[in-house]
């Protein structure tokens, strides 16, 4: 009861203070519970949208592939009107290493990523072994294609079944072999379970190196003729990126190699280099023939050799 001096007695005071108290727990639950609405409303409009998008299909007569030489004929790609691919036509010779380079947003990874058929084309064809990939399966385009990305994604499960996706009939020993020569072994066998360890979803609980060399092992147990590296050393330190590029090196020897790479050292050593900007192939060819054309690659060149120069002053 309140008094004419304003005052109010314990025992009331008390109760409005626990009242206000559940009151106020009450809205937050409230606020809390009308987030994950939110959230959730989001997450089922992403499900239809999903459930709406067309399934891919093989067309006939289905084709086998016969060979690792891939052909991109007049190919166009569009995401949400932007143009990313215009017109482009280049081949990619079986069993060498050809580097793609070009400026961000230049398309760099939707070509390789139309490769595998991650999305089909506006126009145009892409054969793989003289066989238009729409073509052929999906299991049969995947087996023989092996992908890492610079983004790796790891699933909960055990390290060894991590790997064993790359071929999931595999022993113990292979996927041992497999991990020993992407220079992993040592330390999942300083994990707590060694190759029964439980990776978290995505791979939280282990570094970004030790991920990339994860998705290496997998790649090397795959054994496909294919391989496509996006970027797959970029923003690792001196250490991880020594044994991740002496990695890749084991994957890729005598394979048909597709890489985008920003450092000039795994650039010059490939077989073909092809320069992209604003969709469309700028040039072609090995360094030595670009070098003396100028244009986009020497551009390039110039400005990596001008970052190496970069020095701190004390």
């Amino acid at each position: 009861m309140l008094h004419s001096d304003g005052s109010i007695d314990l025992s009331r005071a008390v109760i409005l203070l626990t009242a206000s108290f559940m009151i106020f727990s009450s809205l937050l639950q409230s606020g809390s519970s009308l987030s994950m609405i939110g959230l959730l409303d989001t997450s089922l409009i992403r499900s239809d949208e999903l459930e709406a998008t067309p399934q891919q299909k093989t067309k006939t007569p289905f084709r086998q592939i016969d060979g690792s030489d891939i052909h991109f004929e007049n190919v166009s790609f569009t995401i949400d009107d932007t143009k990313i691919l215009d017109s482009i036509t280049v081949d990619i010779p079986e069993g060498k290493t050809t580097a793609v380079i070009g400026p961000s947003g230049s398309g760099k990874t939707t070509l390789c990523r139309l490769i595998a058929r991650f999305w089909d084309t506006d126009s145009g064809t892409i054969t793989i072994g003289g066989a238009d990939i729409t073509h052929v399966d999906e299991k049969t385009l995947m087996s023989n294609i092996s992908m890492v990305f610079q983004n790796v994604y790891l699933f909960e499960d055990t390290v060894e079944n991590n790997i064993r996706l790359g071929r999931q009939t595999a022993t113990h020993e292979e996927a041992v072999a497999a991990a020993k020569a992407a220079h992993c072994h040592d330390f999942i066998e300083m994990l707590p379970d060694g190759y029964d360890t439980i990776i978290s979803e995505g791979g939280g609980n282990i570094s970004g190196g030790e991920k990339q060399r994860i998705s290496i092992a997998r790649a090397i147990l795959k054994d496909a003729p294919i391989v496509i590296l996006d970027e797959a050393t970029s923003a690792l330190d001196a250490e991880n990126e020594r044994d991740i590029t002496d990695a890749i090196n084991g994957l890729c020897r005598g394979k048909t190699v597709i890489m985008i790479a920003h450092r000039m050292e795994t650039i010059r050593n490939a077989d073909k280099i092809i320069a992209i900007e604003n969709g469309k192939i700028a040039q072609s060819g090995t360094h030595d023939e670009l070098a003396r054309l100028g244009g986009l690659y020497s551009r390039f060149s110039d400005d990596r050799d001008i970052a190496r120069a970069w020095k701190i002053k004390r």
